[in-house]
């Protein structure tokens, strides 16, 4: 039996990890994951993003696949997530308070949504300090967005339509436009 030399191990190293990674290549198959930092024309959108839930119940999963255990169950339709990752119909997600998990395309919305985050908030009239107050709006309360432009957003939320600040919700990118 031929017994191998240091000259033959760095030569077979290179070898078994070119090897290992042609096996995790193919055993992901076409659907790599996609973390794309800009929407490509016709392509999916960018990753990261904001979504919502459009289901009633959503299992997030420890993995993308119906295989892996359940971590967590949601039961509120239209909350926000941030879209952190992609592999094939399943998508990474973190929610406002930094829980991870996998959950299943079919169970997303574009719609957006945010929650008011930090304390007690006025929604206001107009987008200005110094306008009328419409509601106050608590910590957790889940508004739908209408607009956002400069530091403000329109919300709704069940009666009410007003303006918070972009600082004071959380599933909106700093700087980002919403028609």
């Amino acid at each position: 039996m031929r017994r191998l030399q240091r000259h033959d191990r760095d030569l077979m190293r290179p070898l078994f990890f070119v090897c290992c990674f042609l096996v995790a290549l193919l055993a992901a198959g076409p659907s790599a994951p996609l973390a794309l930092a800009a929407a490509e024309p016709g392509g999916a959108p960018p990753v990261p993003r904001f979504v919502s839930f459009k289901a009633s119940e959503v299992n997030l999963r420890v993995g993308p696949g119906q295989r892996f255990p359940i971590e967590w169950v949601y039961r509120r339709v239209g909350y926000p997530v941030e879209v952190i990752a992609e592999f094939d119909l399943w998508r990474q997600i973190r929610d406002v308070d930094g829980t991870t998990g996998w959950v299943h395309q079919s169970l997303l919305s574009g719609r957006r949504t945010a929650l008011v985050h930090g304390g007690m908030r006025t929604l206001r009239a107009e987008p200005d300090d110094a306008a009328e107050g419409v509601a106050l709006a608590e910590p957790g309360v889940q508004v739908d967005l209408a607009l956002c432009q400069g530091d403000w957003c329109e919300v709704k939320s069940e009666a009410y339509v007003g303006w918070l600040k972009r600082a004071e919700l959380w599933g909106i990118y700093p700087g980002e436009v919403v028609p």
